[in-house]
């Protein structure tokens, strides 16, 4: 945890002192000293304090090393890019390139998904998992491709292989189309996104499969977000029969019927007429 580095930067960057600092937040100048060389551990409400006199979601103060962030990542904080709020250039991703120094494409198997709950953020698991390229993907951009499990996205198959591209602002969400979410409650979750980030700080996500219903989740619990781009399978989507075969489907069933029922009604006059 950063606490008690970040609140003695953010204070210096400010140019405030421990006295106004102290006045501002209601706290003793001594508490405040205690907080900042790490022999006092704030309360929520102190970190809730904290939070809202920096303008730094509490994510954002606890688990970022803010003097490691260089001067246009610091400014886009201070505007309110905060990664834990909207997802910005702030956030930071482990990754691996090749011998080239261009990125790899990381494969993130079923089975692992659940190590990288933990090791998402860790270069050192990262850079264990299996990597290749597409050549016709984008080397200024950085993609990452998820196995999906489960049927929830049909017609896309179970065992399909999702690559996505690393989104670094939120905003850009844009409703309806299809993204790779991966929060730590819900892990790696493939769905259409319904942006309502401005509106109440939540993403709604949508299955293709009418089976399952939406549901939302708050951004403070999204850790990465990856644009679809394609998928790989092995298998065929299910057929999807076009318009004019289905009504020719149709009307060939119905010509079927009619034929049955005559049938049906020459065979039961047949029985009547016997002695």
């Amino acid at each position: 945890m950063y606490f008690t580095s970040n609140i003695k930067f953010l204070r210096k960057r400010k140019d405030r002192t421990q006295d106004e600092v102290a006045v501002a937040l209601n706290l003793k100048r001594s508490t405040l000293s205690g907080y900042e060389n790490g022999v006092a551990q704030p309360s929520i409400d102190i970190l809730v304090a904290f939070s809202g006199y920096f303008g730094i979601s509490i994510d954002t103060i606890l688990k970022i090393d803010l003097t490691r962030l260089s001067g246009s990542q610091l400014g886009e904080l201070e505007r309110g890019y905060d990664a834990y709020i909207k997802g910005s250039n702030l956030r930071v991703l482990a990754t691996t390139v090749d011998s080239s120094n261009r990125e790899n494409i990381e494969l993130v198997a079923e089975k692992a998904k659940a190590g990288y709950t933990t090791g998402y953020a860790d270069p050192e698991y990262i850079g264990e998992l299996p990597v290749f390229t597409l050549p016709f993907l984008s080397d200024k951009r950085k993609y990452r491709t998820f196995q999906l499990k489960g049927d929830s996205m049909l017609p896309i198959p179970d065992g399909s292989w999702v690559t996505g591209e690393f989104l670094q602002d939120w905003m850009q969400i844009i409703s309806g189309k299809a993204y790779v979410v991966f929060t730590l409650n819900d892990g790696i979750v493939f769905k259409v996104v319904e942006n309502n980030i401005m509106k109440n700080g939540k993403l709604v996500l949508y299955s293709l499969n009418p089976l399952y219903e939406p549901y939302e989740v708050s951004v403070s619990d999204v850790k990465e977000i990856w644009k679809f781009v394609n998928y790989i399978s092995d298998e065929l989507p299910e057929p999807a029969l076009p318009e004019k075969q289905i009504i020719q489907s149709i009307a060939a069933m119905k010509d079927d019927l009619q034929r049955i029922k005559a049938k049906l009604g020459s065979d039961i006059t047949d029985v009547k007429e016997i002695p």
